[in-house]
């Protein structure tokens, strides 16, 4: 990964994007992307979309996500203890000791998800963290005492982890699901006008706002672009640590390539140009079977409109909503290069349908 990409990753995962208030972020990320597209939109809601070749009739989409997990202060108890309520996937079971970023209008206030010692805890049931027992302490005595530094009923509370390097093979930290993905389809828009490989229809490279409370943010953007193909990219579970079945989740690792997914939602012809680009430009991939749903905004394009030829391509991650979510260097360089050499090679006007 080259300097520049590599500092603007780190910036970029560090910075809190949590569910509905992804705006930070996603300046960050049309800053950088800027210098690589023609135009860009954005909606009432935050989703970005960067364009090159705007005027083509013909729209193609690569897409990832810009929100991360996070909670809301839901209860301030008179004695000064904060409780809240998940926004997203948040996992109250990760949630003890872990520091905490309350974000206010007067700027963050630090705090703790505090937790009773082990040599306390007396019946079975005290041992798991819930709704109604796990609260931040923000060092405040009283209630009135919380407010005053800006916390109320809404505020939203972010995890204070950043990024860090593990074995000099994987990138951890919070928020990799799924701001790996906006990087990697900003370092796409990047290769496209340093190689000077203009796509001859429009591509739109989109950063979709509330995809953990729902798919919100792709399915609104989806309606308004109408493109006629997608790629999504996310993230999916590495497989290989004990606490997964291999048989109920599918065998994958990180460090082995980008995944592919079978799946309702997936239009096939274009899942199998993806593989035979994959193929011939050698770029290691594996595959695994999503039955309903991929639970990822690959829906949200696919039922759009009248339906558009869509396809997920995600990176394996190890320890999924945690603030250790991990993931391989070179599926990330074999990710990009894949949806790089896809887009290099598409055709204008191309017609997925499976009966013409």
């Amino acid at each position: 990964m080259r300097k520049e990409s590599r500092e603007f990753f780190e910036k970029y995962i560090n910075n809190a994007s949590p569910t509905g208030y992804e705006t930070t972020g996603q300046k960050l990320w049309l800053e950088y992307i800027t210098p690589y597209i023609d135009s860009y939109i954005s909606d009432v809601y935050g989703t970005l979309a960067g364009v090159i070749n705007p005027e083509a009739g013909y729209k193609v989409v690569i897409e990832a996500h810009a929100d991360e997990i996070s909670w809301y202060v839901n209860y301030i108890s008179e004695n000064g203890f904060i409780y809240v309520i998940r926004n997203g996937f948040s996992d109250y079971q990760t949630a003890p000791s872990k520091r905490v970023n309350i974000h206010t209008k007067k700027g963050i206030v630090k705090g703790i998800f505090g937790w009773p010692s082990i040599q306390i805890r007396e019946k079975k049931g005290d041992q798991e963290p819930n709704q109604k027992n796990l609260m931040i302490d923000c060092g405040c005595s009283s209630k009135k005492e919380v407010e005053s530094l800006g916390i109320h009923v809404g505020s939203v509370v972010t995890y204070d982890d950043e990024l860090m390097i593990m074995n000099n093979k994987y990138f951890v930290g919070r928020a990799l699901d799924n701001r790996a993905g906006g990087f990697i389809i900003a370092e796409v828009a990047r290769l496209l006008k340093e190689n000077k490989k203009r796509p001859p229809y429009a591509l739109y490279i989109i950063n979709s706002v509330q995809e953990e409370t729902g798919l919100r943010g792709a399915e609104m953007i989806s309606r308004r672009i109408k493109p006629d193909a997608a790629i999504i990219t996310d993230v999916c579970h590495d497989t290989q640590s004990p606490a997964y079945s291999k048989t109920v989740v599918g065998d994958i690792s990180c460090g082995k390539g980008p995944v592919l997914s079978y799946g309702p939602a997936v239009q096939n012809n274009l899942l199998e140009m993806i593989i035979s680009t994959a193929v011939k430009k050698k770029i290691p991939y594996q595959v695994k079977a999503v039955s309903e749903h991929t639970n990822t905004d690959t829906e949200s394009f696919a039922y759009s409109n009248e339906g558009v030829a869509s396809a997920l391509i995600s990176l394996p991650l190890k320890y999924m909503h945690t603030t250790v979510e991990t993931v391989h260097k070179d599926d990330i360089e074999n990710l990009i290069k894949l949806i790089y050499e896809f887009i290099v090679q598409l055709k204008p006007n191309h017609d997925f349908r499976y009966i013409k």
